[in-house]
């Protein structure tokens, strides 16, 4: 059973990254004006709201037990602006597949137990911020709920997390 006690304080943080991280990279792959950003960032913090409730999984519950304090949002969103910041979208999507395959090894490597639910919930959450917003159309119309970047981009976080 992996907790907070299991991994360092950088590799706790690589984790924590990896949760905001998970949503910013479909973000970045097809950014959808300021409405559609607002969208996938509520789908981001819902889907942590909702592992509060649902997540069966120890390590999923400390990591959002971790992002109720503020040591934690204040870790992740440090980690985040060290990793992210002046990068163009493009840029920013690789990082972040690179920071969900480092926290897959990472979990892997300390917790294998529970490496597939954590991979699995981080990739639910790319998941939920691509259907957040529709992508393309006016004013709402039109459009698709997830574009053809998102949909390479979900294939890529696939791969990065190892889930099929």
């Amino acid at each position: 059973m992996a907790d907070k006690s299991t991994f360092t304080s950088e590799e706790w943080t690589l984790l924590l990254e990896s949760v905001m991280m998970a949503g910013i990279a479909v973000t970045a792959a097809e950014p959808s004006g300021l409405w559609g950003m607002l969208k996938e960032g509520i789908a981001n913090s819902s889907a942590l709201l909702q592992a509060k409730s649902d997540a069966a999984n120890p390590l999923v519950k400390a990591l959002v037990a971790d992002f109720e304090t503020s040591e934690g949002r204040t870790a992740a969103r440090d980690g985040l602006q060290a990793k992210l910041k002046g990068t163009k979208p493009q840029e920013m999507k690789t990082r972040c597949i690179e920071t969900l395959r480092q926290a897959r090894t990472t979990v892997e490597t300390k917790a294998p137990g529970d490496a597939g639910a954590f991979a699995a919930w981080l990739y639910q959450i790319s998941q939920r911020v691509a259907e957040a917003a529709k992508e393309g159309g006016f004013m709402g119309f039109g459009g698709v709920a997830v574009s053809d970047a998102e949909k390479a981009t979900l294939s890529e976080i696939s791969v990065a997390l190892k889930v099929a």
